[in-house]
């Protein structure tokens, strides 16, 4: 099932993207961004009427793993930006979807001549135990018993990597700041903050690795729109054909900053624990050398989950 929310460009005029999850925090700013570079954008959800209302997007609806939906989306298309992980699900589900289901609608843009493919995927499939120290794109990852969602991130990730033909980018993001019904770092888990006390116990001096929305968004887009040119080493940009890694991060904070902010502004007290905490850096440096810097800083990000909360 397919329907227009919009008219779309002329072919030929702008680059023509496939964004999955359209309506989520990612999602949605993701197709902002390429609207706002000239992009076309077939957005897939799963809800009609749930796809960004603006010119240049066309909605589509269904199941971005679906065979005849992922083969008819991405024909024509330039790159395709995948956002989607049932987050919360259990194992099985997890591993359906995203593990089983994104490398189906990879193998179809492959075959459809797409040339590029962005996946969001996340900081967490890196080992950040107490001892790791600093982790960039090459640092050691979690096992078998990191949790449901980092393993299943990385599965994913995996599989991407073996769909010869695309160039592919795996953006990890840690946690995403930015406002919305669906935020986890500004909404959801500052619920569990508020009815849950033992959701407010953390060590302070732990690192805090976050990025902004509207930064990994715009980097998403830039890749999607062409704006970052591949080439043959990880260090300048995508590998022409590869699978590359790339950290996003902003500036360093710490668990102090978030949760002191969240309680704060939920008018609960904060239980700071003693012991051992990751207090290492994620490097961004591979990104920054690419051209992406974050333009939102840790004040205005703090004071948005703070306004959001009071309001």
């Amino acid at each position: 099932m397919t329907e227009s929310s919009s008219t779309t460009s002329s072919p030929g005029s702008s680059p023509v993207v496939v964004v999955t999850g359209a309506n989520g925090l990612v999602g949605a700013r993701t197709v902002e961004a390429l609207v706002e570079r000239g992009a076309s954008v077939r957005a897939v959800v799963r809800r009609a009427g749930t796809a960004p209302d603006l010119a240049g997007v066309e909605e589509h609806v269904g199941d971005f793993f679906d065979p005849d939906l992922a083969e008819t989306v991405v024909q024509g298309a330039d790159a395709v930006v995948t956002t989607v992980h049932p987050m919360g699900s259990d194992l099985e589900t997890q591993h359906r979807i995203a593990v089983e289901g994104t490398p189906v609608l990879a193998r179809a843009a492959r075959d459809a001549g797409v040339t590029r493919l962005v996946h969001i995927s996340t900081a967490a499939v890196y080992d950040r135990s107490p001892e790791a120290g600093d982790v960039d794109e090459e640092s050691r990852v979690v096992g078998e018993d990191g949790g449901d969602y980092p393993v299943t991130k990385l599965a994913t990730d995996r599989a991407l990597a073996e769909v010869d033909g695309l160039t592919t980018v795996l953006l990890r993001p840690p946690a995403i700041l930015g406002a919305g019904e669906t935020s986890v770092w500004n909404t959801l888990r500052p619920a569990q903050v508020r009815d849950d006390e033992s959701a407010r116990s953390t060590q302070p001096d732990a690192t805090f690795p976050w990025v902004h929305v509207d930064d990994l968004a715009a980097v998403a887009a830039d890749l999607a729109a062409g704006r970052i040119p591949s080439g043959s080493d990880p260090a300048t940009g995508p590998v022409e054909g590869g699978c590359t890694p790339l950290n996003v991060t902003g500036e360093k904070a710490t668990q102090r900053d978030y949760l002191g902010t969240v309680t704060a502004a939920l008018g609960v007290e904060p239980t700071w624990e003693d012991g051992p905490a990751w207090t290492g850096r994620l490097s961004a440096d591979r990104a920054h050398a690419w051209g992406w810097s974050p333009q939102v800083g840790l004040t205005q990000a703090l004071s948005e989950i703070d306004a959001g909360l009071r309001g």
